[in-house]
């Protein structure tokens, strides 16, 4: 299992939301490239990056703080908001960013993202944020009718490198993962499904690391992280023993 350590950014900053709520901003940190090589230090082999800003804007807004993450880490980065045409991708990969994140023009547009994932084979990973099982896009600000599953279904066989499941009633507050919704979205397609939003504590680790986890290729970890209620050396540790 991953554990991906998240930055988010609004404003140039390192933030966490309460349920994508950008006037529930806390700030962690103003050097988001500072953050990034403490994360790289403490021993994660990948980042994931938002941009807040971005994913309301629909077009890159902290690309300057990106750009300085990835100055500071050798690790693999992974970026997702606001990232909605063949440029955009096309630019971000050449900066290097490992893997796109394409969320809101996965619903509008998922013959981009199908075209994008055929272009770069494995760089290209689909995010489905959702409440109540239904898809939210836009920065999580505007709800669809659209079904969870029904979305991931689209794109099987597209050569999509991971699925990001975001439960947005969880994020940034510390809820728990909500292991059954990602679980059974891991098991009705066959992409590597990734857990984000509400990673709380080492519990969930363990519970990560029981057998039934075992088809997600890992979690995303925010709050958790800059509060300290998850020690890194702990939960590092813990999953280099594979075992709960």
């Amino acid at each position: 299992m991953i554990l991906y350590p998240a930055i988010d950014l609004k404003d140039g900053q390192c933030v966490r939301l309460e349920k994508g709520d950008m006037d529930k901003a806390t700030v962690f940190g103003s050097d988001p490239a500072a953050q990034a090589a403490a994360f790289a230090a403490q021993g994660f082999e990948r980042l994931h990056v938002v941009d807040l800003n971005g994913a309301f804007a629909g077009r890159a807004v902290n690309g300057d703080a990106v750009s300085a993450i990835l100055g500071a880490v050798d690790i693999p980065v992974q970026l997702g908001g606001g990232i909605r045409d063949h440029a955009a991708i096309d630019a971000w990969l050449d900066k290097g960013i490992a893997r796109v994140i394409l969320g809101t023009i996965a619903v509008r547009d998922p013959d981009l993202v199908r075209a994008a994932a055929r272009r770069h084979p494995g760089k290209v990973a689909v995010g489905i944020d959702a409440r109540g099982g239904k898809v939210a896009v836009s920065g999580w600000a505007e709800a669809t009718e659209m079904d969870v599953i029904d979305l991931a279904r689209a794109f099987e066989d597209a050569g999509v490198a991971a699925i990001i499941y975001t439960d947005i009633d969880r994020d940034g507050v510390l809820a728990g993962l909500n292991i059954a919704s990602t679980l059974k979205l891991a098991r009705s397609v066959s992409i590597p499904v990734i857990a984000s939003g509400g990673l709380a504590s080492i519990a969930d680790i363990r519970r990560l690391l029981e057998p039934d986890c075992a088809i997600l290729e890992g979690a995303i970890s925010g709050r958790a992280l800059y509060d300290g209620r998850l020690d890194p050396a702990e939960a590092l540790a813990l999953i280099a023993t594979g075992q709960p």
